[in-house]
């Protein structure tokens, strides 16, 4: 039986959230999607750490349960810092095995920013501090990088970030596990990197509502504690973590280069013939993450690296079914259609990644049906995003454009 962990997510009490980030809607949203574990995200705002004390209880082996769903205590945080001559900001995530801990780290963390301002705060110390930190109020605890490539606040983001790990976080790389890809980009694209070989990959929603909820995840093989899930990813255990499920990374909002203000979407190598300038504007184009790829890429487009965590392509199912109703994917009727196809079929993830045709066949319709194989098989058109704007997936284009032609 597979164990499905989004170890990502924020609270109502970020920006930009969903009033409805709270416990109930997310176990419920989890329960749906056949989500097993989530991330508390923003554990250092006092108020949702309030309502986490409430609602969560302790179970052994570092985790705390709301219903059927089980939820770990992790954060992400905004480090805000110069090196190299150049100011620096690198969000990252931290996890940690029970309240004590939380209470312990808020307070020293509280003494490099204010805690109540956001869910996920502005702390004025570097990265390699942060994890210095963490490490001191506890060994068990520990620091992943979060959406390593995206232009704003990443690792290797173009606007602020750096070349390698150790750039950043100096002697302290070696307390490095694990790295998130974020969702403009996918392992595949990170094993062109052979300085990363040796971090495991995961992937997360970043969900800011509750329908975003594990539109990336990693899938291990059993149900695992907090200690065993550093273990899998110190370890890079194959055995018990099977995969990921990934974003078309295209899709992502920073996977092409371009400026939204102008409608400018440029490929790296557009954006190399304008010299990363938009042709509109003349101001610099945003680089996003195929580019930022591409400079620190030491392998070719397709290497796959050897030991390396599998990972398997999904749209999710909302978008699915209102591509097939030419609805807006948060339309009551694709809600009503999405929950009553997951409830009679057991969560969303295993009607895109398990459930067979013949199976699909006696719950969805046949369009639907039809577009879910065709993600499967990637057989799918993709209009990629750029500078904050969501890439466009297509998956019943050939259709579309019959149906066009025919009323002509």
């Amino acid at each position: 039986m597979s164990f499905v962990a989004d170890f990502h997510i924020h609270s109502k009490y970020s920006r930009a959230t969903s009033k409805t980030m709270d416990i109930p809607h997310l176990a419920e949203m989890a329960k749906l999607k056949g989500i097993d574990l989530i991330g508390t995200g923003d554990f250092t705002h006092p108020l949702w750490l309030q309502d986490l004390k409430a609602s969560l209880i302790p179970e052994e082996g570092g985790l705390h349960r709301f219903g059927d769903t089980l939820f770990v205590l992790t954060t992400e945080v905004n480090n805000i810092f110069y090196k190299g001559g150049r100011g620096r900001r690198i969000h990252n995530m931290i996890f940690v095995p029970d309240f004590a801990v939380v209470e312990k780290l808020n307070r020293e963390l509280g003494k490099f920013g204010e805690l109540y301002s956001d869910g996920r705060p502005i702390l004025k110390l570097s990265a390699s501090e942060l994890v210095e930190i963490v490490l001191k109020v506890s060994e068990d605890a520990f620091v992943v990088p979060a959406h390593i490539w995206t232009p704003w606040f990443s690792l290797f983001g173009a606007n602020s970030g750096f070349d390698s790990l150790e750039e950043c976080f100096g002697s302290y790389t070696r307390y490095i596990c694990a790295l998130e890809t974020g969702l403009s980009s996918d392992p595949e694209m990170n094993w062109r990197v052979s300085s990363l070989d040796k971090f495991t990959l995961i992937s997360n929603s970043d969900a800011h509502s509750p329908s975003r909820l594990g539109r990336e995840a990693n899938v291990f093989s059993e149900p695992l504690t907090f200690d065993e899930i550093k273990k899998v990813l110190e370890g890079q255990d194959r055995k018990k973590f099977l995969y990921t499920i990934e974003f078309f990374p295209q899709e992502g909002k920073y996977h092409y280069d371009g400026h939204r203000q102008c409608g400018i979407s440029f490929s790296p190598s557009e954006s190399r013939k304008h010299k990363d300038i938009c042709p509109k504007c003349g101001k610099r184009l945003t680089i996003g993450v195929m580019h930022r790829v591409e400079n620190l890429a030491d392998r070719e487009e397709g290497f796959i690296s050897e030991g390396s965590i599998p990972f398997k392509r999904v749209v999710p199912l909302a978008e699915i079914i209102a591509e097939v109703m030419n609805q807006g994917r948060d339309s009551k009727g694709v809600e009503d259609k999405y929950r009553a196809i997951v409830e009679r079929l057991g969560g969303e993830f295993r009607v895109l990644l398990e459930a067979s045709r013949e199976e699909l066949s006696t719950s969805v319709s046949p369009e639907i049906n039809e577009a879910i194989m065709r993600v499967r098989e990637e057989r799918v058109n993709i209009e990629c995003g750029y500078d904050g704007v969501y890439g466009k997936v297509s998956i019943l284009h050939e259709e579309k454009k019959e149906k066009q032609l025919d009323l002509f």
